[in-house]
């Protein structure tokens, strides 16, 4: 059996994807990180992009996180979202026409979190 760690994905209104995984891959304000077992402790903040989770049977997760928080210790890795969405529950034409307005509108921060969306629902 590969070595797993235990993942917790949380937004602030629910409980988003729990699970063992053999590699996380999200991005922080220090770059994108990747977590596999026995990695270091680590504390630090999520900017708004998708996060890569490989399962223990060999499947991927992939949600659109906006902001928050990770942390890892003891093979258990915290990712705490102000806003996460698994990529499944992303409406990829929604969220095309959500950019557009955001673009038409130089709303920087939605069109962040459409481009996000859309990032998510491509590596999915």
């Amino acid at each position: 059996m590969a070595a797993e760690l235990h993942v917790e994905l949380v937004a602030a209104d629910r409980n988003v994807w729990s699970g063992e995984a053999t590699l996380v891959v999200a991005r922080t304000t220090s770059g994108d990180i990747g977590v596999m077992p026995g990695h270091q402790p680590l504390l630090g903040v999520l900017e708004s992009g998708p996060v890569t989770i490989r399962t223990s049977d060999g499947g991927t997760v992939v949600a659109a996180v906006h902001g928050g928080f990770i942390s890892f210790a003891d093979n258990k890795l915290s990712l705490l979202a102000e806003i996460a969405e698994l990529a499944d529950e992303i409406d990829a034409a929604r969220a095309e026409r959500a950019l557009e307005r955001a673009k038409a509108d130089a709303d920087a921060a939605a069109e962040r979190r459409a481009d996000v969306r859309l990032r998510a629902v491509a590596g999915h």
